[in-house]
């Protein structure tokens, strides 16, 4: 398959197009079970060796998903494991029922129980495809519970068997596996936060589609897309020139903390300072600055007057909002902070708004006052955040990524849409996915960090981009988020997940960006 296409992510609509061409175009549908099958085999060798899992057991649907399970039998028998089979359906496709019937004149055992099967070490899972839209039920049912209930690694075909494949839903049951082998191109279900307790790890297998096959499937829809390392190694800015020096990478307004609140502004300090902003300059309570100062020494900081309870109550008049390359504002200011965030929206320069930020804006209106603005918006709201920006977009809907859509597109705002699969959408349509999170992420001050890691990237995207376009600043957000679930999962491995809070997240970022970029 094309480097071009191996990050984006399908409906089973558009799956079944592409696929429809290219039987359309002469490829055999049996020629391809084989090419799929000899993928998925090679692969369960390479991680499963036969001295070590010397026993597979094989279940396999109906249709053609249980072909390719039953052209993987045979293959591993043919390598030297031994292999049984399980076929539970009373009908199978004509070249599933084929596939079968071969497996049976290779004396590879078939059953039609899973509680039945010899003792095994690992179980392909290829009940069910792509494309399943029914609840299972009955004995279909019983297949999945046997499964889960053996406590034995898992290797699902494509979906494990029970997902929906666009939503991730539970289709009344589904397997739970320990790795998802996804055909050919990722489904919208490995981006759902509800399937991800059932994917296991998920592995992309390519089978060579033609480029032009797949552009004509994907062909006047939005591009929906995986955060993969080498997107991010292109969207990085690095390397810098040699000549450069701190005012051409950058020049970032923090607008954030208030007395009860002082730590998110320090959070989303040490994430600025991360991303290696040429500039930092913080906006903070009057009551906070020396704390500030003693803390972050390289940064400017600016004392603002404040409420009685310790929020700011306006932004000085020296502060000068047009000279900056990006603000972020919004982290522990409290919903007292009306006017600054009133300011910054005003103003002519590129903005990133989280937490209290985002509550002002919803106060004021989401739409009506981001439509009003020229220069770029990012909006990084969590689920809560979200349905007070937008409350009509996430009813009835699980997904993230089509809410961020239509939000963006109402919105005229990059938004990011935080979770276990963070969304990020710009206006456009075009849809980021960044699947790959920690649970680590759980606690406060995480997305303090985030914030200040994805302003230092804006404000040095936007300072090589004169066009201040919104697509630098949707690669400031895709940048920070992969780059912050990255750290998280290098600190959580290292202090387990309950040991990552928001300092030990950003002792981690550069770090294991070294690391990915080495």
């Amino acid at each position: 398959m094309s480097c071009e296409f191996r990050d984006r992510i399908v409906t089973a609509a558009q799956m079944r197009a592409i696929e429809g061409c290219l039987f359309e175009a002469g490829l055999p549908v049996a020629a391809l079970m084989e090419k799929v099958a000899g993928r998925i085999a090679a692969w369960v060798v390479g991680q499963f060796p036969l001295q070590r899992y010397p026993c597979i057991a094989v279940v396999a649907g109906p249709g053609h998903n249980g072909g390719d399970a039953l052209v993987v039998a045979r293959e591993l028998a043919a390598q030297g494991y031994g292999v049984q089979v399980c076929s539970p359906a009373d009908r199978l496709k004509p070249l599933t029922a084929d596939h079968l019937r071969f497996i049976e004149y290779l004396g590879i055992p078939v059953v039609k129980a899973v509680e039945t099967l010899e003792p095994w070490d690992v179980l392909i899972d290829g009940l069910f495809g792509f494309g399943l839209e029914r609840s299972v039920e009955g004995a279909m049912a019983d297949v999945i519970a046997a499964i889960n209930a053996a406590n034995r690694p898992v290797v699902s075909i494509d979906l494990p068997s029970g997902l929906h494949t666009d939503t991730g839903e539970v289709l009344g049951i589904a397997v739970q596996a320990t790795h998802t082998l996804c055909l050919g191109l990722w489904k919208r279900a490995f981006c759902q936060e509800e399937a991800l307790a059932y994917l296991g790890q998920p592995h992309l297998i390519g089978f060579d589609m033609p480029p032009q096959t797949i552009a004509a499937g994907l062909e006047n829809v939005p591009s929906v897309r995986w955060a993969t390392l080498a997107t991010i190694r292109e969207k990085l800015p690095l390397p810098r020139q040699a000549n450069t020096h701190k005012y051409l990478v950058g020049h970032l307004l923090l607008v954030a903390g208030s007395r009860p609140y002082a730590g998110a502004a320090l959070l989303t300090a040490l994430g600025a300072r991360a991303s290696g902003v040429g500039m930092l300059t913080l906006a903070v309570p009057e009551s906070l600055r020396l704390m500030v100062v003693a803390q972050i020494p390289e940064a400017l900081v600016v004392g603002c007057p404040e409420t009685a309870e310790g929020a700011i109550a306006h932004l000085p008049d020296s502060v000068d909002l047009s000279r900056y390359s990006a603000i972020a504002c919004g982290p522990g200011l409290s919903r007292q902070a009306i006017e600054p965030v009133q300011a910054v929206l005003q103003s002519p320069t590129p903005l990133l708004l989280d937490a209290d930020g985002l509550n002002v804006l919803a106060d004021l209106g989401t739409i009506e006052t981001l439509t009003q603005r020229q220069a770029p918006t990012v909006l990084t709201p969590h689920r809560g955040e979200f349905k007070r920006l937008f409350p009509e977009q996430l009813e009835n809907s699980e997904d993230g990524g089509a809410p961020a859509q239509q939000a963006a597109a109402q919105s005229g705002a990059v938004v990011l849409l935080k979770g276990a699969c963070t969304a990020i959408a710009h206006p456009d349509g075009t849809l980021w996915y960044v699947p790959e999170s920690t649970p680590a992420l759980a606690r406060g001050g995480s997305g303090d960090v985030l914030t200040g890691l994805i302003g230092g990237l804006l404000a040095q995207t936007l300072a090589s981009d004169p066009n201040n376009s919104l697509d630098s600043a949707l690669n400031a957000a895709l940048v920070g988020a992969w780059w912050h679930g990255q750290g998280a999962r290098a600190a959580a491995r290292d202090r387990t997940e309950l040991g990552v809070d928001g300092t030990q997240l950003v002792q981690y970022l550069n770090p294991v960006l070294a690391q990915v970029l080495a």
